[in-house]
């Protein structure tokens, strides 16, 4: 009579009412669905029908990179010395190793009485490495005004934006900053990085 080896490896049991058989149970997460935001990869899993022989599980991945975005008050650029980056409110945590695509966009202001030379640059900042973000320096706004008639008082506004791909080993944390650079004549009255959104989307790991 046939006989189950009593190895204490053997996943089979021989029992007085019969034989007991290992079974294997599969879970998956729901389409759309994630176990957490450090996953930039989701396990489908499909159960067999019930009572169906040859059970049969159908197992597929996908991407689901981590994503997200943020949204800062307006930096007063005048408030400091030409020359002065001043950080913005629009921040996020890249939160895993990886490659990812940022992007940002905002809005300048300058007020100043002509003559006038002032511009307004912005730029991505690596506040973990405590590092400017290599290549995203940008001129948003540049106005260099010699009015003749002197004394003309002058607003101006120009929309801008960055993009950029950044590599990090762990988790990182970017900002968005902006700069004001007197540049000749008379200085801004007024000088304002405004409406500022900072996103990121993970696309290699």
């Amino acid at each position: 009579m046939p006989r189950v080896d009593p190895a204490a490896c053997n996943a089979l049991s021989q029992t007085a009412a019969g034989l007991l058989v290992p079974g294997t149970e599969l879970s998956g997460i729901a389409p759309g669905g994630a176990v957490g935001t450090a996953r930039s990869v989701d396990v489908d899993v499909t159960a067999p029908a019930a009572g169906a022989c040859p059970e049969t599980w159908t197992v597929g991945a996908r991407l689901t990179p981590v994503s997200g975005e943020a949204f800062g008050a307006d930096a007063n650029l005048q408030a400091v010395a030409s020359g002065t980056w001043v950080a913005t409110g629009a921040q996020v945590l890249l939160p895993e190793a990886g490659t990812y695509a940022l992007s940002a966009d905002f809005y300048s202001h300058i007020n100043a009485t002509t003559p006038w030379a002032v511009a307004i640059n912005a730029r991505l900042f690596n506040v973990t490495a405590r590092a400017p973000v290599t290549g995203t320096n940008r001129r948003i706004q540049f106005g260099n005004i010699n009015d003749p008639g002197r004394g003309t008082v002058m607003a101006l506004q120009n929309a801008g934006s960055l993009n950029t791909l950044l590599t990090v080993t762990g988790p990182t944390t970017i900002r968005v900053e902006g700069q004001r650079q007197h540049v000749g004549f008379n200085d801004s009255t007024q000088a304002v990085l405004g409406g500022v959104r900072l996103g990121f989307a993970k696309v290699s790991d």
